[in-house]
């Protein structure tokens, strides 16, 4: 029996497993909008920006340990995609990006809505594809979804141009995906392994730092285990918060240009790091020749180039983290190393001091809302279980501090590419493929604008999602750096007119609150996380306050900024 190049993407798709896509149809896709109007058992979720598309496709992704999907058009359809790509790309999100393109004949004679998105694509893509014959399209499909989830995962873009997805064959499901000359190494060197162990021995001053890869591996398990049984305090990346527990009393707290003076002190005098699954991102490092001075290092990554990348480390391993910490695990239980435990007392009096003398801290008075009370009252009434999306700013590195994160794939931001407006299609997203879980887009005023029109999509589709906005009426980042070291000239940072979030909701077909005292908090997150479907919470924040700690552009994570 013949179907067409539509039929067989969909039949592909649906194979993968998939049940949810995230698009917007076009001329060059209309073929596959007409099957999608038979299916059954696949969803499609319609957005209202093709940007949209490909960051739910991601909150998708990481809130469901599956891939992603989303479908655009060719030309503009393709080129608004490019940012979710981008920041897919960075946080090594599994997604697959199908686009489409002017028939073959057409391609390279600037035809309508013509672009070649393989060639822009290809930086930021673990790997693209344009299909030119109806025989190579499903074993390029089943190739994308594979490369898009194995190795150190990524999002991968098919290019169907209009003629392939019209041409007939005779469909036969393709077998295993083989490729020479892409093997990802899962299994650890055993050697490097034993020599993680005798380090962990000798070690009076460990740490251990988790990343994404921590999470994308499922390895959280493994990583506590660990920490627990040599006594080792954790710290994580941006990527990493929730791959340990956050209400552990091992737990340092973010590393980084915002992170907790005890995660960065413990940095910078550990004489061991156990670096799992990061890639030591400069907001993390800071200065690199000042980083962690006195440590060896120990680098667990998938991926063998992201090894001595940025830093040099002193024993590297190329493997799955998951594995490699499971190898790590068994070793220690063979060789009876349970004496580990609370043998480095003076180490963990050290890091208690720093928490104690130099918390996380603010005031909250009676007059102004501070944003961290906000933050800390969403995580008090959500007891801690709620899926938590982002922007990008200052209402991202608050969520990220004051709100403690027990489980993985419950934090869900743009970490590398630090996209804003990628919260609210995230959180859809996330709902999406946790329906039964609570899913709140901690955002910005500029931010949240950037992709506002999803409010549609989460209203259209049902999709029940909660928006917290941090109205400080700036663009907060921007203007924080301009204070401290642009001699507080507020340069196009006043976001004074902003719309009326209440009514904007109402215009969308949304529930608006609004909050503007600091007594109002509590009773409004209550009544907006307990609405039956899309919520905005509007609060009027402190407009000028900064997020601390904060390390300086150049400086040492252990020379913070306090106040």
């Amino acid at each position: 029996m013949k179907f067409n190049g539509a039929q067989v993407l969909i039949k592909m798709i649906k194979a993968e497993g998939i049940d949810t896509i995230f698009g917007y149809p076009g001329g060059c896709v209309i073929d596959i909008y007409d099957e999608l109007a038979k299916q059954e058992g696949l969803r499609h979720i319609l957005v209202r920006h093709e940007q949209g598309a490909v960051h739910a496709a991601d909150g998708y992704a990481r809130a469901n340990r599956s891939v992603g999907v989303a479908l655009v058009t060719s030309g503009p359809g393709a080129t608004n995609a490019v940012t979710g790509i981008a920041s897919a790309h960075s946080d090594s999100i599994p997604i697959v990006v199908f686009t489409g393109q002017v028939p073959t004949a057409l391609i390279g004679n600037d035809a309508f809505q013509e672009v070649d998105i393989v060639g822009i694509t290809r930086p930021c893509t673990k790997h693209n594809y344009l299909v030119k014959s109806i025989d190579k399209l499903a074993s390029t499909i089943k190739e994308a979804f594979y490369l898009a989830r194995s190795g150190r995962p990524g999002p991968v873009l098919v290019d169907l141009p209009k003629n392939i997805l019209q041409a007939q064959i005779d469909f036969e499901e393709p077998g295993k995906i083989s490729l020479k000359s892409y093997k990802p190494n899962y299994k650890p060197n055993k050697k490097q392994l034993n020599k993680v162990v005798e380090m962990i021995k000798k070690a009076k001053r460990p740490v251990i730092f988790a990343g994404g890869g921590v999470i994308v591996s499922q390895a959280s398990e493994q990583i506590t285990r660990l920490a627990k049984m040599a006594d080792i305090p954790v710290t994580a990346s941006l990527m990493g918060l929730g791959a340990f527990p956050g209400s552990d009393p091992l737990w340092l707290g973010m590393l980084g240009m915002h992170g907790t003076y005890r995660a960065n002190m413990s940095i910078g005098h550990c004489d061991l790091m156990i670096a799992a699954g990061v890639r030591f991102d400069d907001r993390v490092t800071g200065n690199i020749e000042k980083f962690a001075p006195t440590a060896k290092i120990v680098q667990i990554d998938i991926d063998p180039t992201s090894i001595h990348k940025n830093i040099e480390v002193h024993c590297p391993i190329v493997g799955d983290c998951k594995a490699a910490l499971e190898g790590i695990l068994h070793l220690m239980e063979d060789q009876k190393t349970d004496d580990l435990k609370n043998n480095r007392p003076q180490w963990l009096d050290q890091i208690e001091e720093w928490k104690s003398t130099t918390p996380l801290k603010y005031n909250q008075g009676s007059e102004v809302i501070k944003p961290q009370f906000v933050v800390e009252k969403l995580y008090e009434l959500t007891k801690g279980d709620a899926i938590i999306t982002t922007e990008v700013g200052q209402n991202q590195m608050w969520a990220a501090q004051y709100y403690h994160f027990n489980k993985p794939n419950h934090f869900i931001t743009s970490g590398g590419l630090g996209t804003m407006g990628f919260g609210l299609p995230a959180a859809i997203g996330a709902k999406a493929a946790c329906p039964d879980k609570l899913v709140v887009d901690v955002a910005g005023d500029g931010s949240i604008q950037m992709n506002i029109q999803e409010l549609m999509t989460a209203v259209e589709s049902k999709i029940d999602v909660k928006i917290v906005i941090l109205n400080n009426q700036y663009l907060g980042m921007v203007r924080q750096w301009q204070e401290l070291f642009y001699e507080k000239v507020y340069s196009f940072t006043n976001m004074e007119n902003t719309p009326d979030f209440v009514k904007l909701a109402e215009a969308y077909g949304a529930k608006g609150l609004r909050c503007t005292r600091p007594d109002e908090v509590e009773s409004v997150l209550s009544q907006g996380l307990n609405h039956e479907g899309t919520v905005i919470m509007e609060f009027a924040v402190d407009k000028e306050e900064s997020v601390y700690p904060m390390v300086p552009a150049g400086g040492s994570i252990t020379e913070m900024l306090l106040v």
